[in-house]
């Protein structure tokens, strides 16, 4: 079979050390990865845990949908919330995502009440 291609001669490999040479490249890769989406996400996370334990009646928040409300109740998986004058939802806890500035619920309603 060796008309056309040579045959190729095998030369001995030296002697190949799995070294830290080796993994520099994959430890790399691995912290890359940790310090752009890990930590993040861990850190937010932990931001949003600590922003739903401080929530208490009266604040002003913003769920996961966009509605924007005054909380009215809390209770350990719901929340009730008054999003207009005497009109009142309820949402689970988690769905909030933001907490407003004391007065953007009144600003906003007076808007809509002209």
């Amino acid at each position: 079979m060796s008309f056309f291609i040579s045959d190729a001669m095998a030369q001995a490999a030296p002697e190949a050390t799995p070294g830290l040479e080796g993994l520099l490249f994959p430890l790399a890769i691995l912290l890359f990865f940790y310090f752009l989406f890990i930590r993040p996400q861990q850190k937010r996370t932990k931001e949003q845990k600590l922003m739903l334990d401080a929530l208490s009646k009266g604040a002003e928040i913003v769920t996961s949908g966009g509605v924007l409300g005054k909380v009215v109740e809390v209770d350990d998986n719901f929340v009730k919330i008054e999003v207009c004058d005497n009109t009142f939802i309820q949402v689970q806890r988690h769905a909030i995502t933001n907490m407003m500035p004391k007065g953007t619920y009144k600003s906003v309603n007076k808007k809509v009440r002209k």
